[in-house]
């Protein structure tokens, strides 16, 4: 076999000893690392920057020190403390699986058991096994899959080249080299996948690899790995509503504990659909009978859709059942990103600003 072919472990770890990123969940080198917070960091890096994830993760941590206090604490401040990083069926998972965990006392310490708990997959389960309990596995993420994409010249466009990367990602794992340090091999795989073989540009002067790289021998580099032609993200429409009432307290809901921002709280509103609403039938919804005034449309991107929600802002006398909380604690209820932006733009009303003049001038 060509010596160039096969990229050398040694020469990956040489280069992570030396340049690794220094990141509050990674454990010194020496250190045993803590399998929470191995944990707790892969499931919030999960469809998230490190950069996003960096003080969040050192936040939740100081509220939630140890898998027990996450699996007593009840789910309405668990909601709390993830809100705003969005994809929020990870902190469902993530308090169901600290459940489990603590429970059997312990997590489990190889990838079929970590698979086994909530929120985990085949990605993440090989991390976390890798990197807390020296397991020999080599996980598969984007960094990784396009490094031996072009370090193999795998031309096949994703998702469907992924069968080939994750028996190449066996192949380069099953050096000496690489079963002896997995965690450090794991890690060295996404920080140059982060910071010298990226998307763009990739430095390929500096990669330990270089010599190994059939993509930068046939000067294909930045063009792997191909992907697969995306279809359109479908759109669809909301509307929500701000009933406030004469002591500017706002009406909340909880949003039910399954599906999309699942157990999250929210202005109350319409369902989402294809269709934009009618104000006649939006208002079928809306919480009370009063007159409501326009706050505007905000937009926010979801992984499988892009929704338009439309604002309005009411007023009653008084909010009778249901969830209020004063106007200026809306913001800092936990909301996820969407209801953040509605929100803001009912603050930023005319209506809401003229009526909070009022009281203050009281």
């Amino acid at each position: 076999m060509d010596q160039r072919s096969t990229p050398r472990a040694e020469d990956l770890l040489s280069w992570y000893d030396r340049y690794r990123r220094d990141l509050p969940w990674r454990a010194p080198p020496g250190v045993q690392p803590d399998p929470y917070r191995v944990w707790l960091s892969e499931i919030m890096l999960q469809q998230t920057t490190v950069a996003a994830v960096g003080p969040r993760f050192e936040a939740f941590l100081c509220r939630f020190p140890t898998v027990a206090s996450l699996a007593a604490a009840p789910w309405e401040e668990v909601a709390r403390a993830w809100a705003g990083l969005g994809y929020y069926a990870r902190a469902r998972h993530l308090h169901a699986a600290a459940k489990v965990v603590a429970a059997q006392g312990r997590f489990p310490e190889d990838a079929a058991g970590l698979r086994a708990l909530p929120g985990v997959g085949e990605y993440t389960a090989a991390a976390i096994a890798a990197i807390a309990f020296g397991r020999p596995e080599v996980p598969l993420d984007g960094n990784v899959e396009r490094i031996l994409a072009r370090l193999f010249a795998v031309e096949e466009p994703l998702p469907g080249a992924k069968p080939r990367l994750r028996a190449l990602a066996r192949r380069v794992g099953e050096q000496e080299a690489a079963k002896a340090r997995p965690g450090d091999f794991a890690q060295g795989l996404f920080d140059l996948g982060a910071m010298v073989c990226t998307p763009r540009r990739p430095g390929c002067a500096l990669c330990p690899w270089r010599g190994a790289c059939a993509a930068h021998r046939a000067g294909l580099a930045e063009q792997l790995p191909r992907k697969a032609e995306r279809k359109a993200r479908p759109q669809r429409f909301g509307v929500v509503f701000w009933l406030e009432d004469a002591a500017g307290r706002v009406l909340l809901r909880r949003r039910p504990p399954a599906g999309l921002l699942g157990g999250m709280l929210e202005l109350p509103g319409t369902p989402w659909r294809e269709a934009p609403w009618q104000e006649e039938e939006a208002l079928a919804h809306a919480p009370a009978r009063t007159r409501w005034s326009g706050a505007g449309t905000v937009r926010h991107v979801f992984t499988h859709f892009a929704l338009d929600l439309a604002v309005r802002v009411g007023r009653v006398a008084q909010i009778g059942e249901g969830l209020a909380l004063p106007r200026d604690e809306v913001l800092g209820a936990g909301l996820p990103g969407v209801m953040v932006k509605a929100a803001g733009a009912a603050l930023s009303s005319a209506a809401v600003a003229e009526e909070a003049r009022g009281r203050a001038s009281a």
